[in-house]
C-alpha cells in the first residue's frame, strides 16, 4: 500500500507538471502594501525587487491614487505628483540594485481607508513583473497620438490585448470620455491650452495600465512661427559694466533671440523710454541710434529676432493702473516702430502687477498683431506658485506668450515641484525640479526656457558649465540624464535656454552659446 501511494503521489505530481502553466522570466517587480491606516491617513510601503540576472541600474515606479486621497510625505526615494498620478525615482544617494536585491521605500497620506492603488508601472512595464496582464483585465493600450483644434482633442490608440469591454480617457483622476472603439475626441475645449490624458482598457475584471499623452489646442499667437522649435535668447548690454561691451552686429549666429537690455521708466508711471547709452558709445569708440538701428535691420535679416526688455535690477517701471498700461503699451510701441523691436520682454525685478501688466500687454497686442513676441524673465522666487504675481501674469496672458526663462541663478536653494526638498543652485537638479513647477501648473513646454548664466562673472551663484545645462534640457525634454530628480512626464516641446547675457559670454570665448545651441539644433 504504501509503494503504490508513493507511485501514485509521483504520477499526480507529474500530471500537475505536465499542466501546470509556464513560468514568466524573472524580472524586476515592485509589491505595494498598506502598512497602517488610522482613519484619517494611512501608510504605505512600495518594495522594488530585482529578480533578474543583472544589476538594475535605476528605478522608476509610478501608480495612482483613487480620487479624494492624496500623499504628503515620502521617505528613501524621490516623489513628484501630479493630481492622483505619482512618480518614485531613487534618492540620489542610491546605487545600482543588484540581482536578487531589494529596495523599499514609504509615504503618508489621506484620508484613511485607502483601498489600494492602480496603473502600477515599475520603469514602464506593470510591476507584477512581466508584460502579461493580470488574470482577465486586458493588456495596456498601444501608443496613443494627438490631433488638435481650436476646441477639440482627438485621441488614437492601438487595441488593447485580451477582452475589452471599452476604454477610459483621464485627466488627472476625471473621466474625459469612455468608447468602445480606438478613438476619442475631447470637446469644448479653450484654445492654445496644454491637456495630459490617459487611455485605459477596462472590463468586468478591472482596468488595464494606462498609456499618456500630451497635446495642446490651436489658436496660440504668442509665438512666431519663424522662431526654431529650441532656440537660444541672449541679452545685449546697452551699458558698460565689466563683461565685454559690443555692437549689436557683434552679435553671433548661434543667437535666435537677442533681448536688448534696457528699456528705462520716465517720471510717468508706466511710461518707457530707450536709447543708445552714451557711456556704452563712447566705450566703442561711438555708436549713434542711427548705427543701432542699422544693426537691428541687419540682424532680422540673419533671420534673428530683436526685442526691447523692460526692467532690469535697477529697473523702476511700474504698471499699477489703467492709465500707467496705456502709457507702457504706447510709448513701447513707439519704441518699437522707431528701432525695428520684435517685442518685449517683461524683466521687472522690483515688483510687478499681473492685473494691469496683462492689460498693457494686451494692448500691446492689439497694436502690433499676432507677430508680437513677448517673453518674461522672472526670478526664482516669482515662479514657486501659481499665486506669485509673475506666475499670475504668464497664465492670464498664455494666449499671447511666447516663452518664459525663468533665472535659475542668484536664487539659493529653492523648492522644485516635487516639494520634497530644497535644490542647491548650480545643479542640474535645481534647474529641472524648478521648471517642472511651470511645466505641471499652467505654462506649455513650448513656453518654457531654462535662463542660465554665461559664465564666471555674469551672477552671483549659480552659475553652471553649459553642459549642465544641455544635461537639463535633455532631463526635460527626454527624462535623460537626470539627477536625483526625474520630472514625472517627458516634455519634448521645452523651448530652449536663455542666457545672462551675450556680453557676458563674449566674455568667456563664447563657451556658452557655442554649446547650448548646437544641442539645441540637435533636439528633435
Amino acid at each position: 500500500m504504501r509503494l503504490r501511494a508513493i507511485l501514485l503521489a509521483l504520477a499526480t505530481a507529474a500530471a500537475l507538471a505536465l499542466h501546470a502553466p509556464p513560468a514568466h522570466a524573472a524580472s524586476a517587480t515592485a509589491t505595494f502594501v498598506k502598512v497602517s491606516d488610522w482613519g484619517s491617513g494611512f501608510e504605505g510601503k512600495v518594495t522594488v525587487t530585482n529578480g533578474t540576472t543583472t544589476a538594475l541600474p535605476t528605478w522608476n515606479v509610478q501608480f495612482d491614487l483613487p480620487s479624494g486621497y492624496s500623499i504628503s510625505s515620502a521617505w528613501d526615494a524621490v516623489m513628484a505628483g501630479n493630481g492622483q498620478h505619482y512618480t518614485f525615482t531613487p534618492p540620489s544617494w542610491a546605487g545600482a540594485l543588484a540581482p536578487g536585491a531589494s529596495v523599499s521605500f514609504g509615504f503618508t497620506g489621506g484620508p484613511g481607508g485607502l483601498p489600494g492603488i492602480t496603473g502600477c508601472t515599475l520603469n514602464g512595464a506593470p510591476c507584477a513583473g512581466d508584460d502579461t496582464p493580470q488574470p482577465g483585465v486586458p493588456g495596456a493600450p498601444g501608443t496613443v497620438t494627438a490631433t488638435a483644434t481650436a476646441t477639440a482633442i482627438t485621441l488614437t490608440w492601438g487595441a488593447s490585448s485580451g477582452t475589452v469591454t471599452g476604454y477610459r480617457v483621464y485627466e488627472g483622476g476625471a473621466v474625459k470620455a469612455a468608447v468602445t472603439g480606438t478613438t476619442a475626441t475631447i470637446g469644448g475645449l479653450a484654445a492654445c491650452q496644454t491637456h495630459t490624458y490617459t487611455v485605459k482598457a477596462y472590463n468586468d475584471q478591472g482596468e488595464s495600465t494606462g498609456r499618456d499623452v500630451t497635446a495642446t489646442t490651436t489658436g496660440c499667437t504668442g509665438s512666431p512661427s519663424d522662431l526654431p522649435k529650441h532656440f537660444l535668447t541672449g541679452y545685449w548690454h546697452n551699458f558698460v559694466n565689466p563683461a565685454a561691451e559690443l555692437r549689436l552686429s557683434a552679435v553671433p549666429d548661434e543667437y535666435d533671440l537677442i533681448a536688448v537690455a534696457f528699456g528705462e521708466a520716465t517720471v510717468s508711471p508706466g511710461e518707457v523710454t530707450f536709447a543708445v547709452d552714451g557711456e556704452l558709445a563712447a566705450a566703442l569708440g561711438g555708436y549713434t541710434d542711427a548705427q543701432f538701428k542699422a544693426d537691428v535691420q541687419a540682424l532680422k535679416q540673419r533671420g534673428k529676432k530683436v526685442i526691447l526688455s523692460v526692467g532690469g535690477e535697477a529697473g523702476r517701471v511700474q504698471v499699477a493702473d489703467a492709465a500707467a498700461a496705456d502709457r507702457f503699451a504706447g510709448s513701447v510701441y513707439a519704441i518699437m516702430q522707431s528701432y525695428g523691436f520684435d517685442g518685449v520682454d517683461i524683466d521687472l525685478e522690483n515688483g510687478l502687477n499681473a492685473t494691469y501688466m496683462a492689460q498693457a500687454l494686451r494692448s500691446l497686442h492689439a497694436k502690433a498683431g499676432d507677430d508680437l513676441i513677448i517673453t518674461m524673465a522672472p526670478q526664482t522666487i516669482d515662479m514657486q506658485t501659481t499665486g506669485m504675481e509673475y506666475f499670475k501674469l504668464a497664465l492670464s496672458i498664455k494666449d499671447i506668450l511666447t516663452v518664459v526663462h525663468t533665472q535659475y541663478y542668484n536664487s539659493g536653494a529653492m523648492l522644485g515641484c516635487d516639494q520634497s526638498q530644497a535644490y542647491p543652485q548650480g545643479s542640474v537638479d535645481f534647474i529641472t525640479a524648478l521648471a517642472c513647477i511651470q511645466l505641471e501648473n499652467g505654462l506649455r513646454p513650448d513656453q518654457v526656457a531654462l535662463g542660465l548664466p554665461a559664465g564666471a562673472g555674469a551672477a552671483g551663484g549659480g552659475v553652471v558649465a553649459p553642459s549642465v545645462v544641455n544635461q537639463a534640457l535633455d532631463c526635460l525634454a527626454q527624462r535623460t540624464s537626470c539627477g536625483s530628480f526625474v520630472p514625472p512626464r517627458a516634455y519634448p516641446d521645452i523651448r530652449g535656454a536663455m542666457t545672462w547675457s551675450i556680453n557676458w559670454d563674449a566674455s568667456n570665448n563664447w563657451s556658452f552659446s557655442k554649446t547650448v545651441k548646437p544641442h539645441l539644433q540637435g533636439m528633435p
